[in-house]
C-alpha cells in the first residue's frame, strides 16, 4: 500500500456531556457516531445483552467486556503502527493475542488496501456528528472507509447492522467535508482463530440492484439515521438534510 496524505483530518478533543460523548472540532462540541447508535438501539439487542448477563453473571460479564476492550485497543494500536511503518511490542498475553490477530488482518486484508489517505481518522459532519474510522483509502479500487472490528467469536451478518451503519455515517461526513464520492465500508473482522471482511457498497443503488448493507442503500440508510438522530433528540437535523 502507497500512502497519499491528501486529506487534512482535524485534531480533536474527545469529551463526555451528560453521559454522551462528544467530539470538540473547533468552535464544535459534536455527538459521535457510537453514541447515536446506541441511543437508537434496537430494544432486543439491549434485552439479548442483559439476557446473556444475568446466564454468566455481572463480575464474568464485566471481565470478559473488559479483556474484548483492551485486546481491541492492543489490536488498533499494533495496525496503527504498521501502517506508519513502525512496530509495537505488548508482551502482555492479551497483546499477544491482539498481535497475532492484527497478523491475520494484514495478511489478509492489508494486501487489497491500494492507498492510505490516513489512519485513525477524525471525520466530522458540520453540525451533526463526528467520530474516528481506522483508515480512509483506496480498497480494491474503491474509494472506501475501514474499520477494524474484533470479537470473541464470529458474529452473524445481522449482528453488525450498526458497524455498517457507522461507516455510512464516516463516508457521508467524508464525502461532505472533502468532496469525496466514497463507494464503500470495509470491516475488516477477526476473531482469535478467524479472519472475516465486510463490504457494505452503495454505489449505484438507488435503484436497489447492489448488494451489502443487507440491501440498504445508501439513500435508505440516510433515512434510518436521520430519522433516528431526531429520535434521539441529541440533535436537531436542519430540514435540507431530511429526505423524503
Amino acid at each position: 500500500m502507497k500512502w497519499n496524505k491528501q486529506f487534512i483530518y482535524p485534531k480533536t478533543v474527545r469529551s463526555s456531556v451528560d453521559g454522551v460523548r462528544t467530539y470538540d472540532i473547533g468552535q464544535e462540541k459534536l455527538p459521535s457516531v457510537t453514541t447515536i447508535l446506541q441511543g437508537t438501539q434496537d430494544p432486543e439487542k439491549a434485552e439479548s445483552l442483559a439476557r446473556w448477563k444475568a446466564r454468566v453473571g455481572d463480575v464474568e460479564a464485566e471481565r470478559i467486556k473488559n479483556t474484548a476492550a483492551t485486546r481491541g485497543t492492543a489490536m488498533h494500536t499494533y495496525l496503527e503502527h504498521h501502517v506508519k511503518g513502525g512496530n509495537v511490542l505488548d508482551l502482555t498475553d492479551v497483546g499477544r493475542e491482539a498481535s497475532s490477530m492484527g497478523d491475520m488482518i494484514i495478511e489478509k486484508g492489508f494486501p487489497d488496501m491500494e492507498e492510505v489517505w490516513g489512519v485513525e481518522c477524525t471525520l466530522r459532519y458540520p453540525g451533526l456528528y463526528a467520530g474516528q474510522t481506522d483508515m480512509c483509502g483506496i480498497y480494491q479500487g474503491r474509494e472506501s472507509i475501514i474499520d477494524f472490528k474484533q470479537s470473541n467469536k464470529p458474529k452473524r451478518d445481522e449482528w453488525i447492522d450498526d458497524y455498517k451503519l457507522q461507516l455510512v455515517a464516516y463516508a457521508m461526513a467524508h464525502d461532505q467535508v472533502y468532496g469525496t464520492s466514497i463507494e464503500q465500508g470495509v470491516i475488516l473482522m477477526c476473531t482469535p482463530d478467524n479472519f472475516s471482511e465486510v463490504h457494505c457498497k452503495w454505489s449505484n443503488l438507488e435503484n436497489g440492484n447492489g448488494n451489502g448493507c443487507d440491501g440498504l442503500t445508501h439513500i435508505m440508510a440516510y433515512k434510518w439515521l436521520n430519522i433516528n438522530w431526531q429520535k434521539c433528540q441529541i440533535i436537531k437535523l436542519p430540514k435540507c438534510l431530511v429526505k423524503s
